[in-house]
């Protein structure tokens, strides 16, 4: 597919809450964005929701944006690596964030309630993501009770019909443009998740000033021609 031939070539953008689109997760995204800097009052906020919805991004960019601000934190992929971690000392990050909770093994559930109430008791924060809401998810008991302690969003995709005027909108603030048949393109080429679209469109910015041409289906066309031999 087209979006993996061009971010193949470019390296992504790390995360930030400026590369993310908020759509219908205004309430959720600003809940994030304090827990990173210390000034939420909730332990615990777990985010879940469909692959691609954007919970990793939000994660690493909490997990970015508290290290920018001078406070530890720490962003853990594979909740499988808390079972060789000694939650008390975890917990002096300030902030951890632990991405497919739904997968924990039952030692790493045990970690997981350890570091919760050590974040707590330090009034730290605990950035959780999962595929599934609260209810369903295959945890401990009193896991689950802490975890609802705290706030609770489901992260829901932006809908088709608002991603055009979404992505002139992020476009427009990184200062360049973008024509309805660009738009139609990736939309039709790439992966329709806006994680993935707005990585899309950081790598094409970054080519067409290098290139000193505006971002047309040309370009595009031109540049996968020439660095991988193929045309979209």
């Amino acid at each position: 597919m087209m979006e993996q031939l061009v971010l193949e070539l470019q390296p992504p953008e790390p995360p930030s809450f400026a590369g993310f689109v908020a759509g219908p997760n205004s309430e959720a995204v600003a809940a994030v964005a304090a827990a990173a800097v210390g000034g939420g009052t909730d332990t615990g906020v777990l985010l879940w929701g469909a692959p691609g919805a954007g919970k990793t991004h939000l994660l690493r960019a909490a997990v970015r944006e508290a290290l920018t601000a001078g406070r530890g934190a720490v962003y853990i992929a594979d909740p499988g690596e808390l079972v060789a971690t000694v939650p008390e000392r975890l917990a002096l990050h300030g902030l951890v964030a632990v991405d497919a909770v739904d997968a924990a093994s039952a030692a790493a559930q045990e970690r997981l309630f350890t570091l919760f109430n050590a974040l707590r008791a330090q009034r730290g924060q605990l950035l959780v993501a999962a595929g599934g809401p609260l209810a369903a998810l295959a945890l401990r008991e009193d896991l689950r009770s802490r975890l609802g302690w705290g706030l609770v969003y489901e992260i829901r995709p932006l809908p088709d019909r608002d991603k055009p005027a979404a992505l002139v909108a992020w476009a427009r603030q990184r200062g360049f443009g973008l024509s309805d048949e660009v738009i139609g393109y990736l939309l039709a080429h790439s992966r329709r998740d806006m994680p993935s679209l707005l990585a899309t469109l950081v790598a094409l910015d970054r080519h067409s000033l290098a290139a000193k041409r505006p971002i047309t289906v040309p370009l595009i066309r031109d540049w996968l021609h020439r660095d991988i031999g193929l045309a979209s």
